[in-house]
């Protein structure tokens, strides 16, 4: 991290962790306390704090990036986000895509509810990976031997979440590289699959577990496609914390759950057209630099994260010049030490997160040898582990 950059990310840093911690601990304190009472009451509770934690990264994204999300749905699907159960499933386009996913709920009104489907390592991040343990996200291993129990269970226990949620399901494993795709391709030629251009295949187990487990109490699916104009730099989190912009264009479209197919075969036939009406969609955004005659819908930029994010600031600076008039810790060689050794700690950790959204650090996908053309079952072709 260079040290231009550092001297903005680590005061936000500073910002974000203490004031997560906080709300860990609120967290914490009502998983043991309310939770065994009401696990409907604990839900509903811990959806504000989530929110309240959320809320900053959407801030740096609105307020400090000024990041321009641009919306492209029918007025159907619009008017009916946040008004219901959603399972969410995207491309995996950008490192930022579950940002992206977070603006478009907390637009909605269900920031604090929406939830996903991640790698199990993410729960160990502070702050924000204990938060999404707290709020019930699912955390899987990427093994289907392993993970098959946890997800359906997981999936089971949301039947009685008492408020509107998302849950977001990247059905490609993995953020998109050119690697990856050049593998994607040469594994989709030799299995007789369509050859994605802008998309990889996706992984059906998972989508087709989750629709099987949800269908009966979540009406709707909604397919959103993620792309950046050619004229816009790719938004990374090192690019958000250094407050440069970007521009990122969604389509959205809302699928009745109900009328998907009832066999697992013929769900994840219908994952795998999507994906390719995804990929011609894309192809005519990359012509277009739009999404054609779909209508552009207003989100807005509403000033609730930007309040939430001066409040916590006035409440950290004026607990700051309280402790240390109190200790009068930097008066002493000890107390500047300990305040450089935090400082050091937080930057690790802010480079932590930045690193762990980085799409160049996934592994390399591998194609092995398809031993028979089988278009329902493309399984020699083996994405990397990580999301």
């Amino acid at each position: 991290m260079a040290i231009a950059a550092a001297v903005v990310i680590v005061p936000l840093g500073v910002l974000f962790f203490i004031s997560g911690l906080v709300i860990n601990l609120i967290q914490a304190s009502c998983f043991v306390v309310v939770r065994p009472i009401s696990k409907s009451t604990y839900r509903r509770i811990n959806r504000i704090f989530a929110e309240l934690l959320w809320l900053e990264l959407v801030w740096i994204v609105d307020w400090w990036a000024a990041v321009k999300i641009k919306v492209y749905a029918d007025p159907e699907t619009f008017n009916l986000m946040g008004k219901e159960h959603a399972l969410v499933i995207a491309n995996h386009r950008s490192d930022i895509d579950w940002l992206v996913g977070w603006i478009l709920a907390q637009r909605s009104g269900c920031l604090g509810s929406s939830l996903a489907v991640m790698k199990k390592s993410s729960k160990l991040l502070p702050v924000i990976g204990w938060s999404m343990w707290f709020s019930e996200y699912l955390f899987l291993e990427r093994s289907w031997a392993k993970d098959e129990r946890t997800l359906k269970s997981g999936l089971q226990r949301l039947k009685d979440y008492p408020l509107p949620f998302w849950l977001a399901l990247f059905v490609e494993g993995t953020r998109f590289t050119q690697a990856k795709l050049l593998a994607a391709q040469e594994y989709a030629a030799s299995a007789g699959l369509p050859v994605p251009r802008n998309v990889l295949i996706p992984r059906t187990k998972g989508f087709v577990t989750a629709v099987s487990h949800m269908r009966s109490f979540v009406p709707a699916i909604y397919d959103a496609t993620i792309c950046i104009p050619k004229s816009s730099p790719a938004p990374t989190m090192l690019r958000l914390f250094k407050g440069q912009p970007s521009v990122v264009h969604v389509h959205l479209k809302r699928h009745e759950m109900k009328d998907l197919p009832e066999n697992d075969d013929a769900i994840a036939q219908w994952c795998r057209d999507i994906f390719v009406a995804k990929d011609k969609l894309l192809d005519k955004h990359i012509a277009e630099d739009t999404f054609g005659e779909e209508k552009l819908q207003d989100i807005g930029r509403p000033v609730k994260s930007l309040v939430v994010v001066a409040s916590w600031a006035c409440i950290l600076i004026l607990g700051t010049i309280k402790f240390l008039q109190a200790t009068a810790l930097l008066s002493s060689w000890k107390g500047v030490a300990i305040s450089a050794a935090l400082m050091a700690v937080v930057t690790v950790l802010m480079q932590v997160l930045i690193n762990f959204s980085k799409s160049e650090r996934s592994t390399a996908t591998k194609v092995a040898p398809a031993k028979e053309k089988n278009v329902n079952q493309p399984t020699g072709y083996e994405q990397d582990k990580t999301h």
